[in-house]
């Protein structure tokens, strides 16, 4: 039971780091802040469902995957975190995807598909972090890390549905603050992925 709750806590922190729903708040404003409330919340579900439904195939479909390409897991746990690492090191340096500063005239729905739902929310490093979780776990934690990402998908949904209140309450310096501490997150979960890589590459114990 302890070993079950502590991965759930190390999945739930490594996806929120990842995803961080407070982060992508200036994203959302800035491709549907122009919309409605009624287009605001059709992109919000279209984006954080669409993105739950291709993260979930590749968990369920990840060690198929690995089974037709012939993927080893240490070498999928040294790439996957070199990565992560560097998706959290650019976070740290402030850097930001062009993807996420589109400016947009016209509001349409299809922004919940590309860019919101790919690359934002279900982008490499949210994938990557997933099919490391299950890379070689069993059914059960399969299914803990699906309702787990359903969970952040669902966060995701209400953060941007508030996203305004957000802003005029929390403002931008203090989401800048939480970005770069998930930047930190993220950035440590890719190093640990390379060291456990390089630990069953070689046998060695932890």
């Amino acid at each position: 039971m302890d070993n079950l709750m502590t991965f759930s806590i190390t999945v739930f922190t490594g996806f929120f780091a990842i995803m961080n729903p407070l982060s992508n708040i200036p994203v959302f404003l800035s491709l549907a802040g122009g919309a409605d409330r009624t287009t605001q919340r059709n992109i919000s579900k279209k984006a954080t469902l669409t993105a739950f439904i291709i993260v979930t195939l590749f968990l369920v479909l990840g060690k198929f995957i690995f089974l037709l390409f012939g993927i080893t897991i240490p070498a999928f746990k040294i790439t996957g975190g070199i990565l992560i690492f560097v998706v959290g090191f650019d976070m740290l340096q402030s850097k930001k995807s062009n993807v996420k500063h589109l400016k947009e005239t016209h509001i349409d729905e299809d922004i919940a598909i590309s860019p919101l739902a790919i690359p934002i929310l279900a982008g490499p490093g949210t994938i990557v972090t997933g099919m490391n979780f299950v890379s070689n776990a069993g059914y059960l934690k399969i299914i803990m890390v699906i309702v787990i990402f359903g969970l952040l998908c669902w966060m995701t949904y209400i953060s941007f549905m508030l996203s305004e209140l957000f802003i005029k309450k929390i403002g931008h310096n203090v989401i800048s603050v939480i970005g770069k501490i998930m930047g930190l997150i993220i950035a440590i979960i890719g190093t640990d992925m390379i060291i456990q890589g390089i630990k069953i590459s070689f046998t060695l114990s932890s």
